[in-house]
């Protein structure tokens, strides 16, 4: 490696000394996003963009194998629609930005730049719905909300980011609480199958949950730092919107009944998450499923007689089958362009040099192990196949080990100062629910439960916290 390549690496400060400045310098260094004019605010350049495209892919198709269809509402919401559910209104109230304008005149009403859509698509559903025969309403659309934040940070916290959201109506609750499950599965189905990132999924606490929500159902992922992400969430909503807009219809009775809602969504911050659970200092590692490029040609002694022609076939070849690119750039050493594809995430790059070609033969690097093995180029192909196949479990099973070297059991609070302090990560405790014990570990620790998993374990009799009968075994953690 010259002193050129070395300098073009140590540019990605260590996560050991300062994490939030290695997440910043791996987007930057790695051109996923530039800052916009107005603070708060990223432009998604197309490197991000590819990889939010491959995640809406995957979940787009299965939204419409399990009978949704998308759909596009407005951007602005009157004021008016906002208040009509209390509880939410006041949940977002300090994040709303408002548009009191238009051009030069003041509008009589203002509108907001929506924060969800709930109100928007409740309004609509109650023009649409009429009957028991036109349920369920199994409606998406994919937009942008804006949520005027204080402090942000690329994907993770941005005053507007890149989401889906689904709302549904049912006849039933039974059949709501159905839906809302089945998308929390279809969620981490995404998570683990097609991000390569653990999920523990169950439900919010009441202070956690969605303002208007009957119940919010979790995602919860644990980063290299030991923080956690809350990576989705899905919301039975019961009847609260659909009394307040009031959204009715004919039931089989011929009687006039409010439908059951749910919501759901992911969003942008996925991204964040990629990078935070799989990269390393030398920037980042990319699932195969969502990396915009899956292999790399680069070309070792192009000048010489062959070599171009070769990695041209090679390219030809493996594009039938896998994003490729072939770095034929004259301007870059190979040494150089080892440390971008390598930096960038690029799960497998294959090198291939005169010498290479005696032996019929290509290099393959594995940015997950760093390691590197010769395969036949009669067999490459099969060989870029089974690597891309073990480069994918092998991310979610370090991942996993990560997160299990990370989770720990508590009896007490001060066990949990002691983790929080030293070695921050999972905590698993028992709890009894109430929330003058929820806000006592928060104001003294900043830890917040993340869910209440549905796969519950007996870790004793007592809430670890303040001693009352325990009533559930919860997930906490500092968070995103």
């Amino acid at each position: 490696m010259g002193k050129k390549d070395k300098q073009f690496v140590s540019e990605i400060t260590p996560m050991e000394v300062d994490f939030p400045q290695w997440y910043t310098d791996v987007i930057k260094k790695t051109d996923l996003v530039d800052y916009s004019p107005v603070k708060g605010f990223m432009v998604i350049k197309h490197y991000g963009y590819e990889i939010w495209e491959n995640i809406q892919q995957f979940l787009d198709k299965r939204f419409k194998e399990t009978g949704h269809k998308n759909c596009y509402f407005p951007l602005l919401i009157p004021e008016s629609l906002l208040k009509k559910e209390a509880e939410h209104v006041e949940g977002f109230a300090p994040e709303v930005a408002w548009v009191t304008h238009g051009g030069q005149e003041e509008l009589a009403e203002r509108l907001c730049v929506r924060p969800t859509s709930e109100t928007i698509i409740c309004e609509m559903y109650s023009k649409w719905l009429k009957s028991y025969r036109d349920l369920p309403f199994l409606f998406n659309q994919w937009c942008s909300v804006v949520r005027w934040e204080k402090s942000t940070r690329p994907f993770l916290r941005t005053s507007e980011f890149l989401w889906q959201e689904g709302h549904t109506l049912h006849e039933t609750y039974e059949e709501a609480q159905e839906e809302t499950i089945q998308m929390l599965n279809i969620y981490k189905e995404m998570a683990e199958d097609v991000l390569a990132i653990p999920v523990i999924i169950g439900r919010k606490s009441e202070k956690e949950k969605f303002a208007g929500a009957h119940a919010t159902y979790t995602m919860e992922a644990l980063m290299h730092d030991g923080k956690a992400l809350q990576a989705g969430t899905s919301h039975n909503l019961a009847q609260h919107f659909t009394k307040a807009f009031d959204i009715t219809y004919l039931d089989r009775a011929g009687e006039l009944k409010n439908p059951y809602h749910t919501s759901w969504g992911v969003s942008t911050r996925l991204i964040g998450g990629i990078i935070m659970a799989h990269g390393d200092n030398r920037g980042l590692v990319l699932p195969p499923k969502i990396a915009p490029i899956q292999v790399a040609i680069v070309p070792i002694a192009s000048h010489k007689a062959g070599v171009m022609e070769k990695a041209l076939e090679l390219f030809t070849q493996l594009k039938e089958e896998f994003r490729v690119e072939l770095d034929d750039r004259e301007n870059y050493s190979p040494g150089w362009k080892f440390n971008e594809w390598e930096m960038k995430g690029v799960p497998i790059r294959i090198e291939i040099g005169p010498k290479d070609i005696e032996k019929n033969q290509a290099m393959l690097f594995r940015r997950d192990t760093l390691e590197k093995e010769a395969a036949s180029l009669d067999t490459l192909k099969e060989a870029v196949t089974q690597m891309i196949d073990d480069i994918q479990k092998n991310l979610l099973l370090k991942a996993k080990n990560m997160r299990d070297e990370k989770t720990y059991y508590v009896k007490n609070f001060e066990e949990l100062k002691e983790i929080m302090g030293t070695r921050p990560g999972f905590v698993k405790a028992m709890w009894c629910e109430e929330g003058s014990c929820e806000d006592h570990i928060k104001e003294e620790t900043g830890v917040t439960i993340r869910c209440i998993p549905f796969e519950q374990e007996n870790l004793g009799d007592t809430c670890a916290f303040c001693e009352k009968p325990a009533k559930v075994m919860a997930y906490f953690a500092k968070a995103y």
